[in-house]
């Protein structure tokens, strides 16, 4: 057996599998593509879903991948486990109704003994209990030692999810040797202990399990294969954990030099702190380049609680500040060869991380006051137990792990509420299953549209065509495959070749007519279902049968419109790269007739000057009138052009790039215009965030952005009525007006204030004496916070020994101030602790000193009632 690297083991599958007549393809991305049962791809064949339920036309009936995978279940146990990991890359090989067992079984053994050179009397292969078949291609035709093939029973070697398309395994295994095993004289794969390491995993599909329970021969049976890279490369170099393989080992060293620590020293609390840094720090990168975001829901949380668990566990090693990103340079240093994105998103991948980190850093610091603020209730309450709620509030809200929460409770001889915490971590992940609409396994569900012969296509013309006869060659109505459809029949006709484009790319379908003699159906939308283009409308007359032949228009006006605002877009894109930065990345697109969105990756809002100069490029870009070129070309070609690619984009071997002179050069399916100057007024209408690190502009073009100008002028002329000025006037007439209501304002102020002067007798005169102590609670209207403090300190001058408890309600918010003197203070007294179980009533929160504090109130309708307990918090505090 030759050692090799991480790299030359994946090279030589894909390698071998070429040479077998295999279309090898590149990893899919990490987010799964019209695929509602995954969060995250976890498989090498999740991606492949559709191939093998023939809902979609595989490339070719043989597939070889390395694919990317990310696993969370048992998050908890990476890093405390040489073998456990959220990132891993899994080989496969894949047959779609074309080759079965023999083949499989014998590349198999020839790639693993003649390729990887594993030592033959080291290899174990396992069957299901029930497949004679594979025992004897395992046995006769290959010549393993029945002695190593071992039967196993439904849990171990047969695979199936529901019903849908099943069948049994064979694995093959690695003996690693007498040192990892246990003491049964009988031990073989199948066992418990470490002795024996399953590495392949050969999947034969050819049963179809049906409602009822029985497994139905499928007609063309599947293989699908999985073999995890880092375990065979533990294999192959001769080590027992995954983080002492080459690749990963090389990130692992780069952990240990910015942390100064020493790893496999003994300090089990420090090895754990750095194999999570370095798992977790693989996957981030390449969640990030595959387009995810950190956010509080679904896969963007997933990466955020990685991102910042990594980021934690480098606080417990003693790195100060920020450090992620340099470890990102590791990871592509091993892995960009085989994931040229990765270079290509550099800088996109490290801004992300960075700003993550930076806000980690925040939160954590936020939390640990919120915490202090919970540790000194518990002391008012003589309590030593955090709540379970609380402990996750902090865990969920601040990203405060519980293992941090717990060692600062230690300190102050308190716990928390595991269990409670444990049962708030449950509500959360059944709402999270509930979000996912238990969707298990709907990649697996027949659409009406497989029904129809594979033969069935559609071929787009309407880059260069607007009409032409077409022939029908399906309709479906209410859901059915129909020979015919009449007047007043809701229909989806799809035909063999069509001038309407398919919804994609952002942008909406053609609308349009399909007209025959006699019979005409409006067209309302138009979408893809892999090679079928499906026209979606109502029949308005007559009626029309399958094989007949109509005329197909689409609407050209309509057309013309999202071709202005879908150029429109791309210039847009490059001015926002040139005016921000290249970490600028489309995440999101809308392209209509009437507006374009545009939802791209950054950290913080435009300024005004920002959005200026991004406009004046583009409109810029329209005068210069650049001719729009679409060309086809290798998808190597188009990178080497520069061309900009969307993410999680399918992209095949042919690509159709989009050039505006050599301004903008991006690959694109849509339509466009001949010429930028086309556009005609680019103007945007708005600009805001839609999740951390996203923003949005909305923008319109042509007809409508000059309906957008008019209707502005429209409403300048109404103001300037109002003011009785003219429009150029109407900006310093404003001025004018707003600053004499500020004078007006600060007089009405003034008058409050000496409102409430005169008020200090009357409210002195509603003290209440509690052991020497006197209280004062009152609410009035109408004050702001700043008045509300002049009137407290007037309070507590006139008070004495004793607490003054504030609340007001102004413009629909409420506000709460206490006030303590110092003699109160000395017995018991404290304003920061009453105004925060004052403020938690009204739905509010706040805090301060022993001797003044404020909060504010969400619910203002409780003031009166929080108010009303200042009494028993201050008797409690008292005591």
């Amino acid at each position: 057996m030759e050692k090799m690297s991480l790299n030359e083991i994946r090279k030589q599958f894909l390698d071998f599998f070429e040479s077998k007549d295999h279309h090898v393809r590149a990893s899919y991305p990490l987010v799964p593509e019209n695929d509602k049962s995954l969060l995250l791809i976890n498989a090498g064949m999740a991606p492949l879903k559709n191939y093998f339920m023939g809902t979609e036309v595989p490339p070719k009936k043989r597939m070889s991948t390395c694919q990317k995978c990310i696993r969370t279940g048992d998050i908890e146990n990476v890093g405390k486990t040489a073998r456990h990991a959220t990132f891993f890359e899994m080989l496969g090989n894949f047959s779609f109704g074309d080759y079965f067992k023999n083949e499989s079984i014998a590349w198999g053994w020839e790639f693993v003994t003649k390729y990887l050179k594993l030592p033959v009397e080291k290899l174990w292969v396992t069957v299901y209990e029930e497949d004679d078949e594979a025992y004897e291609i395992w046995n006769k035709k290959i010549g393993v030692d029945p002695e190593r093939i071992v039967r196993l029973g439904k849990e171990d070697n047969f695979w199936e999810i529901g019903v849908g398309p099943c069948g049994p395994c064979s694995e093959i295994y690695y003996d690693r040797g007498e040192k990892y095993g246990c003491s049964d004289p009988d031990c073989k794969p199948g066992c418990e202990c470490d002795r024996y390491i399953e590495f392949w995993n050969h999947v034969f599909t050819q049963f179809d399990k049906d409602e009822d329970g029985n497994y139905n021969p499928l007609p063309n049976p599947n293989i699908d294969t999985g073999m995890g890279l880092e375990r065979m490369a533990c294999i192959i170099q001769g080590v027992d954990s995954i983080f002492e393989i080459d690749t990963i080992k090389h990130i692992l060293n780069k952990v240990l030099d910015i942390s100064g620590q020493k790893y496999g020293q003994g300090n089990e609390k420090t090895d754990t702190s750095i194999r999570i840094i370095t798992d977790h720090i693989r996957s981030v990168t390449f969640m990030v380049c595959d387009g995810i975001m950190p956010s509080n829901e679904g896969r963007g949380y997933v990466l955020r609680r990685l991102l910042r668990r990594a980021a934690r566990h480098g606080k417990l090693l003693g790195v100060k500040g920020d450090f992620l990103t340099q470890l990102v340079d590791c990871v592509l240093e091993v892995s960009s060869d085989a994931y040229p994105e990765l270079l290509e998103r550099k800088e996109y991948i490290k801004k992300v991380i960075a700003v993550e980190e930076e806000r980690f850093q925040e939160t954590i610091d936020q939390g640990s006051e919120i915490l202090k603020g919970y540790i000194d209730e518990l002391k008012q309450e003589n309590k030593n137990i955090l709540s379970g709620e609380n402990a996750f509030r902090l865990y969920d809200t601040y990203g405060f792990p519980l293992e941090l929460t717990k060692e600062i409770l230690e300190e102050e001889n308190m716990t928390a509420d595991e269990e409670g915490f444990k049962a708030e971590m449950e509500k959360q992940r059944e709402r999270a299953r509930n979000a996912r609409a238990n969707n298990e396994g709907e990649g697996w569900k027949e659409d009406v549209y497989a029904k129809l012969d594979e033969n069935i296509k559609s071929q787009f013309k309407g880059y260069k065509e607007y009409e032409m006869n077409s022939k029908i060659l399906a309709l479906v109505n209410n859901g059915e495959i129909v020979e015919s459809v009449q007047k007043g029949d809701a229909v989806t006709v799809i035909l063999d070749e069509t001038p309407f484009y398919p919804e994609g790319g952002g942008q909406i379908g053609d609308l349009g007519l399909l007209v025959s003699e006699g019979c005409q159906i409006k067209i309302t939308d138009c979408k893809k279902n892999n090679d079928r283009i499906l026209h979606v409308g109502e029949v308005l007359e007559g009626s029309v049968s399958t094989d007949s032949v109509v005329k197909a228009c689409i609407d050209v006006k309509n057309r013309m419109n999202s071709a202005r605002n879908h150029t429109a877009t791309h210039l847009l894109q490059k001015a926002l790269r040139n005016v921000l930065g290249n970490h600028v990345e489309q995440s999101g697109s809308l392209v209509t007739p009437d507006r374009l969105r545009f939802d791209f990756t950054h950290f913080q809002g435009l300024t005004e000057v920002e959005l200026e100069r991004v406009e004046e490029i583009v409109n810029q870009k329209v005068l210069e009138g650049l001719n729009v070129l679409a060309e086809e070309m290798d998808i190597h070609e188009a990178k080497k052009k520069g061309a900009t690619a969307l993410f999680g984009e399918k992209y095949g071997d042919v690509v159709r790039v989009v050039s505006m002179g050599e301004y903008s050069v991006e690959l694109c399916g849509g339509t466009h215009l001949n010429n930028t100057s086309q556009v005609g007024l680019f103007k945007i209408i708005s600009e805001g965030g839609v999740a951390a690190g996203i923003r949005r502009i909305e923008a319109v073009t042509g007809q409508k952005s000059y309906e957008y100008m008019k209707e502005q002028e429209l409403k300048i002329k109404e103001v300037s009525k109002l003011l009785k000025s003219n429009p150029k006037e109407v900006v310093t007439k404003v001025e004018n007006l707003v600053n004499e209501l500020k004078g007006v304002h600060k007089e009405v102020e003034t008058l409050k204030n000496k409102l409430a002067k005169g008020a200090v007798d009357e409210i002195l005169a509603t003290a209440v004496e509690i052991e020497d102590i006197k209280v004062i609670r009152y609410k009035l209207s109408g004050l702001d916070m700043d008045s509300l403090r002049k009137l407290g300190d007037q309070l507590k001058d006139k008070l004495g020994t004793g607490i003054v408890v504030l609340g007001t309600e102004k413009d629909n918010k409420g506000n709460f101030i206490a006030m303590a003197t110092e003699d109160a203070v000395k017995k018991g007294v404290h304003a920061g602790n009453v105004i925060r179980q004052v403020a938690k009533i009204a739905g509010g929160g706040g805090g301060g000193k022993p001797t003044m504090a404020q909060a504010g109130a969400k619910d203002i309708s409780k003031i009166d009632e929080a108010l009303e307990q200042v009494m028993n918090f201050v008797r409690e505090q008292l005591k």
